[in-house]
C-alpha cells in the first residue's frame, strides 16, 4: 500500500508541476485541471480493471501478455457492446479512442490540444446520464470540460496537453482498487490541500479534517452493522469529507448521499470524492446552489424539505449574505428562531451558521440523527437567535452530546469550535459533554501556518468516552437535561466540572512564618506606591508653574 500511495502522491506533484511550468501554478483554474486529469486517469484504469474482471467469456481475451488497451481496441463492435453491458456501473463507458494510450499515440499531431479536449468532452457527453451533477435549476454539470483553453498562449496549448498525458501514461491505479476508504481519503486530502481555502466560493471550502469527520460519523452511526438504505445529507457539503466518512461508517453500498453547496469549486471536488469512493449513484443528488435560498432536496409533493436518516454539516460561521437575507427571512417556518440582521458596518459578521443549524434540524426525520460544527460561543449563548435554538435543542431533548475541539484544528480558521450531536427521536436521558480542547499535536502546513491535528489515540479516547457515556476528570461529564437548564442551557463541558481546592496541612510555626512574609511584602509594596505617588505629584506641580 505504501508503494502505490507514494506513486500516487508523486503523480499529483508532477501534475501540479506541469501546471506551474505552463503558468498556472496557484492559478484560479489549476484545481480544475488537477482534479479532472487525476479523475480521467483513475477512471481510465478502473475501466480496464473492470474489463479484465468482467463476468463474460470475452474477458478471457484480456491476457497478461498483451496490454488491455490493445485487446479492447481489437474487439469487434459487437464484442465491445456485450462486455460494456456487464462491467460495473461505477465506471463510465469508454471507447478505444477515449483511452490514454490512444491519446499517447496521437501526440505528434499539431492539433493535439483539440484532440485532448475533444476526448474529455466526448466522454462527458456520452456518460452524462449517470456521471454528472446538477444545479438547483436542473442544469447538468458534466464530468469533464475542455482544459487547454486555460492556457493563455495558444501556441502552448498542445505542448501542455502532451505534458499532462506524458505524466499519466506510465502510471497505473490498478493496485489501488483493492485499497480501503482510508487510502482514498488521504489521497483526496493531499490532492486538494492547496485548494480548500475560503477564497474560492461564497461559503464553500470549509474543509473538515479527516479525524473530525471520522469522530462525527462514528458517534452518529456507532457500530450498527444492520443499517440499510440510509439517506444521508449535507447542506453545506464543500468537498464532501463529512459525507464520505458517514458513507464508510454505514457501508457505501447501504446508503445514498444527498448534498448541496453554492460553490462550483466544491462541486467539482465533491464529484471526484464520490467517484473515488464508489458512490456513483449519489452523483445525481450532488447539487450546486444556495441551500438557504433554494433548497433543492424536497419531499415528494415538493412542498416540504426532504428529511433524512443522517444529516451532517460544517457550515460557515460568519459571512455577508445581506443580498439574500430578506429572501431567507421571508421563510419563517423554516427559520423559526429567526434570521440574523445585517450589521451596519461589518456585514461579513452575520452569523449565517444559525440558519444552517435550523435547516439541519428541519431536515432530520423523526428518528434522524445529525452532527453540526458550531463556534464554541454558541454552546453558552444567553440571548438572540443562538439562545432560542439552544433552548429548543435542550427542551425538546434533541441534543445528546457536545464536544469542544482544539483551536487551529480547521484549515481555514483558528476559531474554537464544538460539534453538536442531535437525535430527533429524543430517546436519550443524558447528554455527554467532552472537552477535547487541550488535545492535538501542533504541526506546520506547507504555507508555514501552525495547525493542530488529533492523533489516532486521541480519536479513540473521544469516541470511547462518548459511546460509553463515561465521566473523566477534567475531560468529560454526563449530565441530565434538568442540570443543563439549571446552568442556563450551557453545553460547554467545563461548566460542569467540579472545582477542586487543594488543602495542605502545615504547622503553626510555618503558618506564622508565611504570614510574616506576606505582611513584609505588602508593606514594601505600599511604601513603594507612596513614593511613586509623591514623585508624580511633584512633577505635576512643576509643570503647573511652568
Amino acid at each position: 500500500m505504501a508503494d502505490i500511495k507514494d506513486k500516487t502522491l508523486k503523480l499529483i506533484d508532477s501534475l501540479k508541476a506541469t501546471c506551474q511550468k505552463y503558468g498556472m501554478g496557484n492559478d484560479g483554474n489549476e484545481y480544475k485541471i488537477i482534479t479532472q486529469v487525476f479523475l480521467y486517469k483513475f477512471l481510465n484504469d478502473k475501466f480496464g480493471y473492470e474489463l479484465k474482471n468482467a463476468k463474460s467469456e470475452i474477458a478471457k481475451k484480456f491476457t497478461p501478455d498483451e496490454k488491455w488497451e490493445t485487446t479492447y481496441g481489437n474487439l469487434s463492435d459487437n464484442e465491445r457492446k456485450l462486455i460494456q453491458r456487464v462491467i460495473s456501473p461505477d465506471v463510465p463507458l469508454l471507447e478505444p479512442y477515449h483511452l490514454i494510450s490512444t491519446l499517447w499515440n496521437q501526440q505528434n499531431r499539431g492539433d493535439f490540444d483539440t484532440i485532448f479536449d475533444s476526448t474529455m468532452t466526448d466522454i462527458a457527453e456520452k456518460n452524462a446520464g449517470i456521471f454528472s451533477t446538477q444545479t438547483t435549476a436542473n442544469t447538468k454539470i458534466l464530468i469533464f470540460e475542455p482544459l487547454t483553453p486555460f492556457v493563455t498562449d495558444t501556441a502552448e496549448r498542445a505542448p501542455f496537453a502532451r505534458a499532462l498525458v506524458d505524466k499519466l501514461v506510465n502510471f497505473s491505479f490498478e493496485e489501488a482498487f483493492s485499497q480501503s476508504y482510508d487510502f482514498f481519503s488521504s489521497i483526496f486530502e493531499y490532492l486538494i490541500k492547496d485548494y480548500n481555502t475560503a477564497g474560492g466560493g461564497k461559503y464553500a471550502e470549509y474543509y473538515t479534517p479527516h479525524a473530525i469527520a471520522t469522530i462525527m460519523a462514528r458517534l452518529l452511526v456507532g457500530d450498527n452493522a444492520g443499517l440499510h438504505n440510509m439517506e444521508c445529507y449535507d447542506p453545506s457539503a464543500g468537498t464532501g469529507t463529512l459525507l464520505m466518512a458517514l458513507a464508510h461508517q454505514i457501508g457505501e453500498d447501504r446508503c445514498t448521499m444527498f448534498s448541496q453547496d453554492i460553490s462550483q469549486r466544491s462541486n467539482k471536488m465533491l464529484k471526484l470524492n464520490l467517484l473515488l469512493n464508489g458512490l456513483v449513484s449519489s452523483l445525481d443528488h450532488a447539487i450546486q446552489g444556495d441551500t438557504l435560498v433554494s433548497p433543492y432536496h424536497k419531499s415528494n409533493d415538493k412542498q416540504q424539505l426532504r428529511q433524512f436518516d443522517f444529516v451532517v454539516s460544517n457550515p460557515p460561521f460568519k459571512m455577508d449574505f445581506s443580498d439574500t437575507r430578506e429572501k431567507i427571512a421571508a421563510m419563517p417556518a423554516r427559520f423559526w428562531a429567526g434570521v440574523p440582521t445585517v450589521p451596519t458596518k461589518k456585514k461579513e459578521s452575520m452569523a449565517i451558521y444559525t440558519c444552517f443549524i435550523q435547516h439541519v434540524i428541519n431536515s432530520l426525520k423523526k428518528t434522524g440523527k445529525g452532527a453540526i460544527v458550531v463556534p464554541i460561543g454558541f454552546t453558552t449563548a444567553k440571548s438572540g437567535i443562538e439562545s432560542k435554538i439552544l433552548k429548543r435543542l435542550v427542551d425538546e431533548r434533541w441534543v445528546y452530546g457536545c464536544i469542544s475541539m482544539p483551536s487551529k484544528v480547521f484549515a481555514n480558521t483558528d476559531a474554537n469550535v464544538s460539534v453538536l450531536f442531535l437525535d430527533k427521536s429524543a430517546t436519550s436521558n443524558k447528554v455527554v459533554l467532552i472537552d477535547a480542547s487541550k488535545m492535538g499535536e501542533e504541526f506546520k502546513e506547507t504555507n508555514g501556518l501552525k495547525k493542530v491535528r488529533l492523533n489516532d489515540n486521541e480519536v479513540e479516547k473521544i469516541v470511547g468516552t462518548f459511546l460509553h457515556k463515561e465521566t473523566v476528570e477534567s475531560f468529560s461529564v454526563v449530565v441530565s437535561y434538568d442540570e443543563i437548564k439549571e446552568k442556563g442551557y450551557g453545553l460547554l463541558a467545563g461548566q460542569y466540572f467540579d472545582i477542586k481546592i487543594k488543602y495542605v496541612d502545615i504547622t503553626k510555626e510555618e503558618f506564622n512564618r508565611r504570614m510574616t512574609k506576606y505582611v513584609q511584602t505588602l508593606t514594601k509594596l505600599f511604601s513603594e506606591s507612596h513614593r511613586l505617588e509623591s514623585e508624580i505629584m511633584k512633577g505635576l506641580k512643576a509643570l503647573k508653574f511652568k
